[in-house]
């Protein structure tokens, strides 16, 4: 079966007396090129586990099994359960109403490696990927839809006005690239601002990760002071310990690469 198109989405809506809720940001990818090159970029092969977020009319649930994923999907609408079950009918997938933000998904998903592939709800993009990079080692990559500006600071470099802590979390456990972008009339119904599909690939967790990126954490919550000052509060003689750790205590926290913040940490 193809990807579903925007009239075949509102018809099977329809169908069950249903409609895009706003608040649950219900935006349907509707676009049999993007959802393609989705499962392209995922490098879906026989037997992969992937893991869906935001399964919405399962169009795209259903070309990734159709590629051969094993899927375990969540939908926050339980409304939409007779819409999904009836277009992966047949198919290795897995249902999951639940909130994805209720979810202890490190005692849901077991063993590995999966992919997360999703067309993320717009609310829940940033602190979703974040925890999953810290805390979901199982996951070894990251294929998602996120609104462009979301995306663009996830794979933003040190010096440039988007880099900031999703950047070095980022650049610490799983490096950042815009695979392409997505234009809003590819959904259904079309939201009110660009999309991007980011690809994350983990890598080893290096020594210092997670003092790091409380480094991070609370340099840019000063973004604006050298590090002198916003790191003045964690560390007993913070200009030492900067200078220790190779780095320049005059420096404001957007210079510093994830690499920096690692030394910093280890300092």
């Amino acid at each position: 079966m193809s990807p579903q198109t925007r009239a075949e989405i509102a018809h099977l809506l329809e169908r069950h007396g249903l409609s895009p809720v706003h608040h649950l940001g219900q935006n349907f990818l509707a676009d049999a090129n993007i959802t393609r090159k989705i499962v392209t970029v995922a490098g879906i092969e026989p037997g992969a586990r992937v893991l869906e977020i935001g399964a919405g009319t399962g169009t795209l649930t259903r070309a990734l099994a159709h590629a051969g994923a094993r899927v375990v999907a969540y939908e926050v609408d339980a409304g939409l359960a007779p819409v999904l079950q009836e277009v992966t009918a047949g198919l290795d997938v897995e249902l999951r109403f639940e909130d994805i933000m209720s979810v202890d998904l490190a005692a849901e998903i077991e063993g590995g490696p999966w992919t997360m592939v999703a067309n993320l709800p717009y609310n829940v993009g940033t602190p979703l990927v974040l925890y999953a990079l810290r805390n979901l080692p199982e996951i070894v990559r990251f294929v998602v839809m996120m609104q462009r500006e979301v995306a663009e600071r996830f794979a933003a470099s040190p010096g440039t006005k988007d880099y900031g802590l999703p950047s070095v979390v980022a650049g610490i456990h799983a490096p950042a690239r815009i695979a392409f972008r997505v234009p809003p009339q590819v959904f259904y119904p079309a939201p009110s601002v660009d999309s991007a599909v980011v690809v994350m690939d983990r890598v080893p967790t290096p020594a210092g990760a997670a003092r790091a990126i409380e480094l991070a954490a609370a340099a840019f919550n000063q973004r604006r002071k050298m590090l002198r000052r916003s790191l003045a509060g964690v560390f007993e003689d913070a200009v030492t310990t900067i200078r220790s750790a190779g780095l320049d205590p005059t420096s404001r926290p957007e210079d510093l690469s994830p690499a920096d913040f690692l030394r910093l940490a280890l300092a």
